[in-house]
């Protein structure tokens, strides 16, 4: 009996203990989206505050679980004895202790991410306050930075213009080398005999051919024209 009674208490408690596991993963979840937000307030918020608070509290109940499992475990024969329950007690342990350096972990990026954040702000507000306490410097920045981008166009429009004269060069390369192709394959024909005479009855052929086939396209059309 009182082995049944360990048992099942040892069950609950091992429930508890990775339920409570769950809310602290969730709990992380919402605690590590504070240090990637796009504005951190260089404060922390109530909600940041709530979420670290409450992180805080479920890792100290899980604590008291696994002190609840190991006590049970020590003073139960039937327990101690079993090697699958000594595991789950070192896992539960395990996964509390990587938990806590994890939470640790989590503050020390926010607080990073925020002190950087405050830093960025107040650099932007010195240069702020500077430009409005030296107005010829801002206007002078501002001069500059006209500059700056007619200077960029002008570098763009310059590679632009580079890139249109070596597509028309390549292209006037070509135009050359099909016509030197052009020349060879004449000079070649010219120097082969008969093949002008040959090259001259073609082209004639294609031609009476081209009279022929165009007499008879027209006597046929005459002949639909005129039974219409």
């Amino acid at each position: 009996m009182a082995a049944a009674s360990g048992n099942t208490g040892w069950a609950q408690l091992r429930q508890q203990a990775r339920s409570l596991e769950t809310q602290t993963e969730t709990l992380f979840h919402t605690y590590s989206q504070f240090s990637t937000a796009p504005n951190i307030p260089p404060k922390p918020t109530d909600q940041e505050r709530e979420t670290e608070a409450k992180l805080q509290d479920t890792l100290e109940k899980r604590e008291n679980v696994i002190g609840q499992l190991s006590r049970l475990l020590d003073s139960e024969a039937t327990l101690t004895s079993s090697a699958l329950k000594q595991n789950n007690l070192s896992l539960l342990r395990e996964k509390l202790s990587e938990h806590r350096k994890d939470l640790s972990r989590l503050r020390s990026k926010l607080q990073e991410a925020r002190d950087r954040a405050n830093l960025l702000s107040n650099v932007r507000d010195d240069i702020d306050a500077y430009r409005a306490n030296n107005p010829e410097t801002a206007e002078a920045e501002y001069m500059l930075d006209e500059r700056n981008r007619i200077d960029n166009s002008h570098n763009m429009t310059d590679s632009v213009l580079s890139q249109a004269y070596a597509v028309q060069d390549s292209f006037r390369v070509q135009r050359e080398t099909l016509a030197s192709i052009n020349r060879r394959i004449t000079l070649a024909a010219s120097q082969v005999p008969g093949i002008n005479s040959l090259i001259s009855r073609i082209s004639a052929k294609k031609r009476r051919d081209g009279i022929i086939m165009g007499s008879f396209i027209a006597i046929c059309f005459f002949i639909f024209w005129m039974f219409l």
